[in-house]
């Protein structure tokens, strides 16, 4: 973290909550509404926009020091907002191009590269980033900026990253006038979802520790 950023955070712990936090739910906010479809064609461009802002936010949680929840145990905030129908949309509407390549870390040796679906990357991130809004609504501010910062470094940093990368790369091949190769290869019906869950699990038991990683979830 710089020493400008540092010194701000300090100086106005409040202003960097409300920053946060106001970025979050503008996100929230926006995508949803993309959801809608009530403008199609521009919704690669407006997805390429709000991701990248929010990534903007994920690297200012990322880069301050580890935030410390009030509670050894996380508080409940009851059950998860459905998101199957935000996913739904976006699948049929960034259809054929919703699937694409992705490494889950650049820094593993050989590491294959798996089939990934923007639709499911939007949705998982809405819920982690909703999680923490939960929190925050309830007057746990301690505990939101916890789980947002953790949750950046072990889910939503890495998959709004890649979805970042898919969401570029559409809109430079539009740009550039270079059509899409052959999608037919990219079939994440067979193996994306185990796939998924086996590398994502053991990248994170891997690599996930130290003050954020050793907190137990849950009552």
């Amino acid at each position: 973290m710089s020493d400008a950023t540092l010194h701000d955070a300090k100086r106005d712990p409040d202003d960097f909550v409300v920053s946060v936090a106001d970025s979050i739910e503008s996100f929230i906010v926006a995508v949803a509404e993309v959801s809608r479809g009530d403008e199609p064609d521009s919704a690669v461009p407006f997805l390429l926009l709000e991701v990248s802002q929010l990534l903007l936010t994920g690297g200012r949680l990322g880069a301050h020091e580890d935030f410390l929840p009030d509670e050894p145990y996380e508080p409940d905030v009851g059950p998860e907002p459905d998101v199957d129908e935000l996913r739904e949309r976006f699948a049929a509407m960034l259809d054929p191009v919703d699937v694409y390549s992705e490494v889950f870390d650049p820094y593993v040796p050989r590491s294959a590269p798996v089939a990934s679906r923007i639709s499911d990357d939007l949705a998982d991130i809405i819920t982690d980033l909703r999680h923490g809004m939960a929190h925050y609504r309830d007057g746990r501010v301690s505990e939101a900026l916890w789980w947002w910062q953790f949750s950046y470094l072990s889910n939503w940093g890495p998959t709004a990253s890649a979805c970042l990368r898919a969401l570029q790369s559409l809109v430079a091949h539009v740009r550039l006038d270079q059509p899409l190769a052959e999608l037919d290869g990219l079939d994440t019906d067979a193996v994306v979802d185990e796939q998924l869950a086996e590398e994502a699990g053991r990248v994170m038991a891997a690599e996930i520790g130290g003050p954020l990683g050793i907190r137990s979830l849950g009552s």
